[in-house]
């Protein structure tokens, strides 16, 4: 695993600014776009915030007030204030129509991050059809992907659709946001597939951030269960963290696979350049690197308690928290390292609530962790 230097990056407004936009839209200023939360990145922290989360409050509803799409999944935040989004907003994407069938939700909404919030429309398309993941940019552009349709597709800040990504991305199952922070970087979006195992890397030229993004199949091997609906399987829980050491970008990508039950942390993830440069071996506890000494992948932990794991989230400390969609939907809290700090069940009942985590917060005192539950149809957040 890497190691971290203890300290805090901000990444300015000015240094996202010089970056531009994603897709070639409309550029916001300076002042529209704020830093991310500050992160201070301890090695191995072995004090678990999940115990401290004692509360659980429900934002609001899910429902897609238009069409009445439900069944909440990915969860996102917008980190500025842009288009159709505030900084602070939750992104949620449903996967179910009005009828409850999976696999035909077609809309993303926005929630503030508040009691008794209302949904509101983000977007609606065919090309979300299946919606299983919203990866929300440095400038509010929203990268839903489809596990039916069979895409990821691009929406500008105010919900327009700009473009879609097909092959080699067969059946999405999770995307995230990689941005390193450094001044004219490229910003990446990495893909998990549900059908190829694979991972899938859309990078857009620094500076301009104009054109169609290039397209890898950076990784492959994952295992996949070929279920349907709610009880697909495959490499989700997408989670990307970075710090900066002067000109250089330490980062690492890590990859929930539910079939295995394991979480894999890939580094320095922003040199991953090459179709299938690393191969995940049967079981996936192990990897063969084309670049070993470049890039490579590494286990951080696998079996108990972990059970069928979907969805994750990244904390302020580097931590992560995995949510299992069997066992009683429960939360495991994990260090980089591999070590279990803490569980807690949300609910014991068998059915699979939980497809979406998203934590914000810059300390132990103040970091909330926020869950999609399938069976209410809302958003919830845990608080101390």
């Amino acid at each position: 695993m890497p190691t971290f230097n203890k300290g805090v990056f901000i990444l300015t407004a000015g240094a996202l600014f010089a970056t531009s936009a994603c897709g070639g839209n409309t550029v916001p200023t300076a002042s529209q776009i704020s830093a991310p939360d500050a992160r201070l990145i301890v090695p191995n922290d072995t004090t678990s915030i999940l115990k401290k989360l004692t509360k659980d409050i429900e934002i609001g509803s899910t429902v897609d007030p238009k069409n009445g799409d439900k069944g909440p999944r990915a969860i996102s935040l917008a980190r500025a204030t842009f288009g159709l989004l505030t900084k602070g907003q939750l992104v949620v994407c449903n996967f179910e129509d009005s009828a409850g069938a999976p696999g035909k939700g077609t809309t993303i909404e926005v929630l503030n991050p508040k009691a008794h919030s209302k949904p509101a429309t983000f977007t609606k398309s065919t090309k979300l059809e299946g919606c299983d993941g919203d990866a929300t940019t440095a400038a509010n552009e929203v990268y839903g992907t489809g596990l039916v349709s069979g895409v990821a597709t691009e929406f500008n800040q105010d919900g327009v659709l700009q473009k879609s990504y097909g092959s080699p991305i067969q059946a999405p199952f999770a995307d995230a946001d990689a941005f390193c922070g450094l001044p004219y970087a490229p910003e990446n979006v990495y893909v998990g597939d549900s059908k190829t195992g694979s991972i899938v890397k859309l990078s857009f030229l620094p500076v301009s951030r104009s054109g169609t993004a290039k397209m890898t199949r950076v990784i492959t091997g994952f295992a996949t269960n070929k279920g349907s609906g709610w009880s697909v399987l495959g490499p989700s829980g997408l989670q990307y963290n970075s710090t900066r050491t002067g000109s250089l970008c330490n980062d690492t990508l890590y990859i929930v696979d539910g079939v295995d039950n394991t979480v894999v942390a890939v580094t320095p993830a922003s040199q991953l350049l090459y179709k299938d440069e690393i191969v995940v071996q049967p079981g996936g506890k192990t990897f063969k690197c084309t670049h070993p000494t470049k890039v490579c992948a590494t286990l951080v932990y696998s079996g108990s308690p972990l059970d069928a794991p979907v969805a994750s989230a990244l904390l302020w400390n580097g931590n992560l928290i995995v949510a299992n969609t069997k066992g009683g939907n429960e939360l495991v809290e994990l260090t980089p390292t591999g070590q279990v700090l803490d569980t807690k069940v949300i609910d014991k009942s068998t059915t699979a609530r939980i497809f979406g985590l998203q934590a914000t917060g810059t300390s132990d005192s103040n970091t909330v962790l926020y869950y999609t539950d399938t069976e209410t149809n809302t958003l919830q957040e845990l608080e101390q």
